[in-house]
């Protein structure tokens, strides 16, 4: 297992490496000694599991409001997504800018998002299926979105037309955030 810090401080790609034979692969997923080193061990308390159906669908940025917000470890295991994530927090360097990481079946990346930021992910194939663990607990009450087409935060995604829910097409521009919530 490889873990390299992304451009925005706390994020974290996650390159697994499998022990390969005949009959398949074996790989950790997971190691606790290696996140404590790093600082980013944390007590996962809950672990989804998304299927998206039709490539080019766009899921977020979905965030949650403290005191339920939540640091993800997020990993595609069918298909490959686009994976994204904006810093909303208060005081950090690098607040409202976003980067992005391509996990893959094939790749075999995960990506650790830390607390106090948006997060979303378009599919780059058809039934893709995503794990991601949370270490803390959904809040419908907490739960908020930027619009995955922000003018300001000028995310390049790979597709202009996705596929969306009714949920994330009213969600917020980056300026509303601003004003309403102002950061995490």
């Amino acid at each position: 297992m490889e873990i390299k810090e992304r451009k925005l401080k706390g994020v974290f790609e996650i390159s697994l490496k499998p022990i390969e034979d005949t009959r398949g692969f074996f790989m950790r997923t997971y190691d606790l000694n290696l996140f404590e080193a790093l600082g980013i061990h944390k007590l996962w308390v809950q672990e989804n599991h998304s299927k998206t159906v039709n490539k080019g669908t766009i899921r977020g940025l979905h965030f949650q409001l403290p005191p339920n917000a939540e640091t993800k470890l997020v990993r595609c295991i069918q298909g490959a997504i686009l994976d994204v994530f904006v810093d909303l927090r208060k005081d950090s360097s690098t607040f409202g800018k976003w980067d992005m990481v391509e996990l893959s079946e094939a790749n075999l990346k995960m990506v650790f998002i830390p607390r106090g930021f948006a997060h979303g992910f378009c599919t780059l194939t058809e039934n893709a299926h995503v794990l991601y663990k949370v270490d803390n607990y959904y809040s419908k009450e907490n739960e908020r979105g930027i619009i995955w087409d922000d003018s300001e935060l000028k995310i390049v995604w790979p597709v202009k037309n996705p596929v969306l829910s009714d949920k994330d097409l009213k969600n917020l521009t980056f300026k509303q955030f601003k004003e309403q919530i102002k950061a995490i």
